[in-house]
């Protein structure tokens, strides 16, 4: 015999409820009728009035249940509402029968009526609470346990998870106990569930209890103690989940569907970076902010970092207008007093950037326009020289012509010893930064960072599109491995780099230990709730340009001075001019294959040496660079 269907059940139920509710309308009136006549000597049968009162009701109630969809509710989650739909079915269908009975019929006065409508409504109400405890109706087979699940946190979010994982019968997870530090709790059940002790007991009762899948669902918990707890799960070896935290929960509603994958961050051994508020606040109130590539990954950030600092004017600078205009309506949403200036421009094009300069003067400038994909750089290192090198150029002497405060370039890791053109192209472009840092008024810098989680084109959001698709999840090697840090503390040492920059600096954030990208799809893997049988992961060979370690700084690059919390100085190697490299690379725009050898060997100082000191003098006063603590302290082990 084959399985029910899902609609097949529900209208089992449907059907059962409806005979039910006509059952209790019948068993009413008769009850009702016989208070009232019970005592009458001239009533010696049912007569015939009660037996139309009776088919009318029972008509009425078929029809108006099949208008309002009464018997499409599923009363196990019904609410007020669905309460007030069951009254009015009834009080309309009393209605009917008032009339009928006094207009037509001599059965029932209208204090009968009354009566009757009462005791159907309060059996009806008992049936369909009875279905919300699940004993009745229950025409499935009860399914199968799923993975034996602990739930940490038996407050209101732990009990709100409960309750949903029980009312839904999912086979995926089933809750066999709860953690928490609250000793009241101790041997109470949370929806038959036992409270079994406080969260000490952790890896204890993983293994007593066999647990599967471990729950987090304090939402409250500090970000320390929720990275040291995460630690202390992934090393058990069971998959981890965790709730919203408070800021996703609070539209107070947390549902099953609302449990996500521990992100990745979380397991990054470190917490976030920290801004000086004050400092940068007194930096940029007031002032006219520009933006290059403003609707980007890190552009945006930028954009709803700084408008919290209330900077005079914004400046979206852009050439695609519909990441533009994204970002252009969500700052005006929030009501800032800051004005909101969307410019659409390229910044390679020279006279358009003089024009957006010129109009609004601005005091700070960040540069967060480039082309970043390192294959399709490859194919294309034409357009990484003119958007990334040339690009940079046209902002940097802009800002220096217009008499601009402070001017920060966003650079990458792949700048140091680049073995790809995206990467040879930003260190190129740092080297006009720091090349227009000793003659100008304008304090130029550079950030230097690592991967940035969730933006667009990064492996985050590649892996979520390969697992929605049921894999195989595609690395290019086993042992290739990254830096990561998220969209937020980019934004952040960024905008820290504008304030603490003396001139010429390139800023390094500490993002603690690489992470192997395997390492990485296998735990979204598991965290989606998938199995390495079912999500394979397949690897494809290192792309074009590609390395297997990237590195924040070169070896030579290192000092012990220390700036600020996890930001420490080093050394570039010193540079007389770069204008022999622009001059080298616009003779070999046409020529593909020599412009990426030149780029790679001028970025990895390869150069024949007669052409090495036309560029690179001894003589010529070192550049400082901030270098991460992370870097620092592998290189005193």
């Amino acid at each position: 015999m084959s399985t029910p269907t899902v609609r097949s059940l529900i209208d089992r139920k449907n059907a059962l409820l409806m005979l039910l509710d006509l059952m209790i309308a019948t068993l009413a009136i008769f009850v009702t009728f016989d208070l009232f006549f019970a005592n009458d000597p001239t009533v010696t049968s049912v007569p015939q009035d009660l037996i139309t009162i009776l088919g009318l009701k029972a008509l009425v109630l078929l029809v108006l249940g099949w208008v309002t969809r009464v018997y499409r509710i599923d009363w196990r989650y019904g609410s007020m509402r669905e309460l007030q739909l069951l009254a009015i079915v009834l009080i309309v269908s009393d209605t009917v029968v008032l009339f009928a009975s006094f207009l037509l019929l001599d059965a029932f006065s209208y204090q009968a009526i009354f009566i009757q409508s009462l005791l159907a409504f309060n059996g009806m109400l008992f049936i369909r609470l009875v279905a919300r405890t699940r004993s009745f109706f229950q025409f499935h087979a009860p399914v199968a346990n799923g993975k034996a699940t602990l739930v940490i946190g038996g407050g209101e979010s732990g009990q709100k998870i409960i309750k949903e994982l029980k009312e839904h019968r999912t086979n995926v997870l089933h809750v066999v106990g709860v953690l928490d530090d609250n000793p009241l709790l101790h041997r109470l059940y949370i929806h038959g569930k036992p409270v079994i002790g406080s969260i000490d007991l952790l890896e204890r009762k993983i293994e007593e209890l066999k647990i599967e899948v471990v729950v987090l669902a304090i939402p409250s918990l500090p970000y320390r103690d929720r990275v040291q707890l995460l630690k202390r799960i992934e090393k058990t070896g069971v998959e981890s989940h965790a709730l919203p935290m408070l800021s996703e929960l609070a539209s107070g509603k947390v549902s099953l569907n609302e449990i996500r994958e521990v992100a990745i961050e979380d397991l990054l051994g470190r917490e976030p970076v920290q801004l000086d508020v004050s400092e940068i606040s007194q930096s940029l109130n007031g002032l006219t902010v520009f933006i290059s590539g403003a609707g980007g990954s890190i552009g945006s950030e930028l954009c709803r970092q700084l408008i919290k600092f209330n900077p005079g004017k914004l400046i979206l600078f852009g050439h695609g207008e519909n990441s533009i205009y994204a970002i252009d309506r969500e700052l005006r949403s929030l009501g800032s007093d800051t004005e909101i200036c969307p410019v659409i421009g390229d910044v390679q094009d020279r006279s358009r950037l003089m024009e957006v300069f010129d109009q609004y003067r601005p005091d700070v400038v960040y540069h967060a326009a480039a082309h970043k994909h390192v294959p399709l750089m490859e194919e294309n290192p034409r357009e990484a020289v003119k958007n990334n090198i040339y690009g940079t150029k046209n902002m940097v002497e802009a800002a220096d012509f217009f008499e601009v405060g402070r001017f920060v370039m966003i650079s990458t890791d792949k700048a140091v010893n680049p073995t790809n053109v995206m990467g040879a192209t930003k260190r190129v472009a740092e080297m006009i930064v720091q090349q227009q840092a000793r003659h100008s008024e304008t304090t130029y810098s550079v950030v230097r960072f690592g991967n940035v989680l969730g933006s667009r084109g990064s492996v985050v959001p590649l892996f979520k599109e390969q697992i929605q698709r049921g894999g195989p999840i595609t690395v290019t090697h086993p042992d290739m491995t990254r830096y990561f840090m998220t969209i937020p503390e980019a934004s952040r040492l960024v905008i820290q780099a504008s304030v603490r920059a003396s001139g010429g600096e390139v800023f390094v954030l500490d993002m603690g230990n690489p992470v192997k990208i395997v390492d990485l799809a296998k735990r979204m893997i598991t965290l989606s709730g998938f199995t390495l049988e079912q999500i394979p992961i397949h690897f494809s060979g290192i792309r074009p340009g590609e390395k297997l370690f990237e590195e924040l700084l070169a070896s030579s690059e290192h000092t012990n001075e220390q700036v600020y919390e996890k930001i420490f100085v080093g050394c570039t190697r010193p540079f007389k001019s770069v204008d022999p490299i622009l001059k080298t690379i616009e003779n070999l725009l046409d020529q593909s294959n020599g412009l990426t050898s030149f780029l790679l060997f001028v970025a990895n100082n390869e150069l024949p040496e007669e052409v090495m000191e036309s560029i690179f003098a001894p003589q010529i006063e070192p550049v400082r660079v901030r270098v991460n603590e992370s870097a620092q302290r592998r290189k005193s082990l």
